[in-house]
């Protein structure tokens, strides 16, 4: 399904893009729910913080439009291809991430990134609880996010192996005490794409979504998607960052 060149980016990188990977009726079909929802459900405004945390539009989340994006496109056999064949779990649901525009005027600040897992209270999660529940991210965009500073999907390069790397000598018992502020090694990079793009990332790989200045609204919808063996691996993957990926181990020169 992904070529040698596209593996290499994503062992090197810890992520991937691959443009036009769900289908546009897939991607309006996925819309029309959103809206719907928004329209008949709503959203109270003390729910905000949780809402961008965990996901709008609850109810529709295990719905056939959103589960479709991952399950009957090609998003699924490109991270099938990437952790081996049949080692894959089947999204049963996406979160519907959307990321609102900033008041008019207001000037956007620098992304600033994270891991998942990490316990906030908003998230679900006590302070102080980390986790890695997953193996990569699935991101679609259901927009068009042309420039940055729209809300893009952003992540931080190479941040996976640096990671790996701090955790070998530190420990990953760090993360009880919530992000670590280290220099990382290269600078975030907004990704601007189309609606129906799919990026892919490895779970140690620093992300977060951009300030968005625009006066769109980022639609995308987000699987984290689990190799069968993610609760045997559980944190040796925080070190050994290639444990559920068998279609990368393959490469020349693979490393941490």
């Amino acid at each position: 399904m992904l070529s040698t060149t596209q593996k290499r980016h994503f062992r090197d990188q810890g992520y991937l893009v691959l443009p036009g990977a769900v289908a546009p009726a897939q991607i309006s079909a996925a819309r029309h729910a959103i809206h719907h929802s928004l329209g008949e459900e709503g959203m109270n405004k003390e729910d905000l913080p949780t809402l961008r945390a965990q996901t709008y539009c609850r109810e529709i989340r295990e719905s056939a439009a959103i589960n479709d994006l991952a399950n009957r496109s090609m998003v699924f056999p490109a991270v099938e291809s990437l952790v081996g064949a049949g080692n894959l779990q089947t999204p049963a649901s996406g979160q519907i991430a959307l990321r609102f525009p900033l008041a008019p005027g207001v000037a956007p600040g620098e992304p600033r990134g994270h891991l998942d897992g990490l316990g906030s209270g908003a998230n679900g999660m006590e302070k102080g609880v980390y986790r890695r529940g997953f193996t990569g991210l699935a991101v679609i965009y259901l927009a068009d996010v042309p420039q940055p500073y729209m809300g893009n999907f952003t992540v931080w390069p190479e941040s996976h192996r640096f990671f790996a790397d701090l955790f070998r000598e530190q420990g990953h018992e760090m993360l009880g005490d919530g992000m670590p502020q280290v220099e990382l090694p290269c600078p975030p990079l907004q990704i601007t794409g189309r609606s129906g793009d799919l990026i892919i990332t490895h779970h140690q790989l620093v992300h977060t979504a951009a300030p968005n200045a625009s006066a769109e609204i980022r639609y995308a919808a987000i699987f984290r998607l689990r190799h069968k063996d993610v609760e045997t691996v559980d944190k040796d993957a925080y070190i050994d960052i290639w444990r559920e990926w068998d279609g990368i181990t393959g490469l020349e020169g693979i490393g941490a």
